[in-house]
């Protein structure tokens, strides 16, 4: 049994409960979570998944900045400023998103001995660009969450990776359930 993967599930866990709330206290977790990730990633050669758990911890302290400043401008008071993503941010992901996968994929075939490039590229982008949309709390990001965490949970069976495939298929619920959490905040705030 591997107890850093064991750990890095509960911390995944407080992860997607403080998320599913939008609470600020998410970005904690969403530092310590990939920091353990990083070594079990690597140890079982997904490489792509070790790389992104990198740009989690950079991206996590833009999202702690972003929704901090957010708060701040409210007197302290948490604010659900969740929205919608607008359409003329749509095309730009999506491009981007696409180059992400094809350089990523690019990079595990010709550099590593990954077997499983494509899936593994393919989270990985689709995570580049979920996290983004968390961080401006687009209510979108719950659905590209939804698709990247029913593939990683296949993924992670495939890699025989149970607990996190497990907690990778409790995302997958809890991420439809975090959608319509997020569509009643919305509404409220409105």
């Amino acid at each position: 049994m591997n107890y850093l993967e064991v750990f890095g599930t509960l911390v995944g866990l407080a992860y997607l409960w403080l998320e599913y709330k939008a609470s600020i206290y998410l970005w904690i977790a969403s530092i310590i979570m990939p920091a353990i990730y990083i070594i079990v990633y690597y140890q079982a050669g997904l490489y792509a998944d070790f790389g992104i758990n990198i740009y989690y911890l950079i991206a996590s302290v833009y999202g702690w900045i972003i929704w901090k400043k957010q708060q701040s401008q409210t007197n302290n008071i948490p604010q659900n400023t969740i929205s919608c993503m607008p359409k003329s941010r749509w095309y730009p992901l999506v491009g981007i998103t696409t180059l992400l996968f094809a350089a990523i994929a690019w990079i595990l075939i010709r550099f590593t001995d990954s077997n499983v490039p494509y899936w593994d590229s393919f989270t990985t982008a689709l995570s580049v660009a979920a996290l983004w949309m968390l961080a401006h709390k687009y209510i979108e990001q719950w659905l590209v969450w939804i698709i990247v965490d029913v593939v990683c949970c296949g993924l992670y069976i495939y890699k025989e990776l149970y607990f996190t495939a497990g907690l990778y298929g409790l995302y997958s619920i809890i991420a439809l359930f975090g959608y319509i959490k997020w569509k009643q905040l919305m509404y409220t705030s409105q």
